[in-house]
């Protein structure tokens, strides 16, 4: 069975969705929170999790893993719900993994901007993780995202960037 995420930063819209079968969970970041006029984002995050119960994910800011580190464990206290997520490396493309093996002991983890494989060596996920691989933006260059899932590790995927109909029946296989 598939589970959708509604990726979204309206709380209107989450509110009315949260309550929909077909909805496993919620997922947001800050471009997005931005482009919604979210001035708070710890104000936000609380809203959504007063409002589900659903698994919500909630990205860090920060780019150096000290910082992500202690924005994790900030926002891993907000709900039992909260999935952090931290992109699979920073912007200077450098490597989370590290960081992910350290936080995957103490909070559930979305690994997020997967754009390539990811060994079943390298992350060794301790508690529930969710991988969001940008399966759509892969498409986008050319190459079929449906093998990115083939190297799994002990985790749910989330196919992410869906740009057609087409990718939740790809996604279902």
């Amino acid at each position: 069975m598939t589970d959708i995420f509604i990726d979204s930063s309206d709380l209107i819209e989450i509110t009315d969705l949260r309550k929909n079968p077909l909805v496993h969970g919620f997922t947001t970041n800050p471009s997005l929170m931005k482009k919604a006029g979210v001035v708070d984002y710890r104000e936000f995050c609380k809203q959504v999790v007063e409002i589900t119960d659903k698994p919500v994910s909630f990205e860090v800011f920060a780019d150096d893993f000290v910082a992500m580190e202690r924005q994790a464990d900030i926002i891993s206290s907000w709900g039992e719900n909260v999935y952090v997520k931290i992109p699979i490396v920073n912007s200077q493309g450098l490597s989370s993994v590290p960081l992910i093996n350290t936080l995957t002991r103490r909070m559930q983890l979305n690994v997020t901007a997967v754009f390539g494989l990811i060994g079943d060596k390298e992350i060794i996920p301790k508690r529930s993780m969710i991988v969001s691989i940008f399966a759509g933006r892969i498409a986008d260059t050319g190459r079929d995202p449906a093998r990115f899932f083939n190297h799994a590790i002990n985790a749910e995927y989330l196919w992410a960037s869906t740009r057609e109909v087409f990718n939740i029946f790809q996604a279902e296989k």
